[in-house]
């Protein structure tokens, strides 16, 4: 596979923490120009946000959590030149499962569906490592 072909995921799912940051300091400037937020609450990390503030914030947040080791293991493959088709297209998967999961939470926000997108992107990135390190054991 090529580095674009690998690294495309990688850079929507950077462009996705982006758009979330500048989304989540766009919202935030609202609740405080709107006067529902006070700034020094916000520096003292009293404040409680409007409800799509909170959702984006906490989506925001959740990128860097499990999508921390999906960039690890990019990089791992790249390096070891283990990336293949199969990788790319589990790559994808995994991109698509966190936007999904992005346009739950900031939007109805259902846990149960929320849920189910988070744990199948979690068993996709399980299964991209089970198969990586499979792969690095037995060349």
């Amino acid at each position: 596979m090529t580095i674009s072909a690998i690294l495309l995921p990688v850079f929507v799912l950077v462009l996705l923490v982006f758009l979330l940051g500048f989304w989540m300091g766009s919202a935030r400037s609202v609740a405080i120009r709107n006067g529902l937020v006070k700034a020094e609450d916000m520096a003292l990390k009293r404040a409680e946000w409007p409800e799509l503030a909170s959702k984006i914030s906490h989506a925001f947040s959740n990128q860097f959590e499990i999508p921390v080791l999906f960039y690890f293991l990019v990089a791992l493959a790249i390096i070891t030149h283990k990336a293949d088709l199969l990788f790319v297209v589990m790559e994808w998967l995994f991109v698509l499962t966190r936007l999904i999961h992005v346009a739950i939470h900031t939007g109805p926000n259902d846990i149960r569906w929320r849920g189910a997108a988070f744990a199948a992107g979690v068993l996709i990135l399980m299964l991209m490592w089970l198969v990586f390190a499979i792969r690095i054991l037995l060349s």
